[in-house]
């Protein structure tokens, strides 16, 4: 089994991510979906999860919403849940917005203990 961590604040994010996995998935596969509530959150971050559920029906799916500072909270997830990889998007998550890495994903990807990979977000 393979624990998958997606950290999203929005559909488009996971929408892009969910591409990603549905290759990679085994049925004994888990994907936890991070929501992080902090002041910068998009608006649908709360949407983002039902997005993961609806087109992950390969995978366990479990939705975990947090408060928090996003980088440091996405990593403390995937140590409580024992991640074997992070899954995050670029920054703006927005068809159409400029693609870069944010603050974010930059904490992430050089604090994690396990890999993590960045989904481009779907144009």
């Amino acid at each position: 089994m393979t624990r998958f961590l997606l950290a999203t604040d929005s559909v488009h994010t996971t929408a892009a991510a969910c591409d990603y996995l549905q290759g990679r998935l085994a049925g004994d596969d888990e994907v936890v979906v991070v929501s992080v509530t902090g002041p910068e959150t998009g608006r649908d971050a709360a949407d983002a999860a039902n997005v993961a559920r609806v087109r992950l029906t390969d995978a366990d799916v479990v939705i975990d919403s947090r408060d928090g500072e996003p980088g440091p909270t996405i990593l403390s997830a995937a140590d409580d849940h024992g991640a074997d990889e992070i899954v995050v998007g670029t920054a703006g998550g927005e068809p159409g917005s400029e693609r870069r890495v944010g603050s974010t994903v930059e904490h992430v990807v050089a604090n994690a203990d396990v890999p993590a990979v960045v989904v481009p977000s779907q144009v």
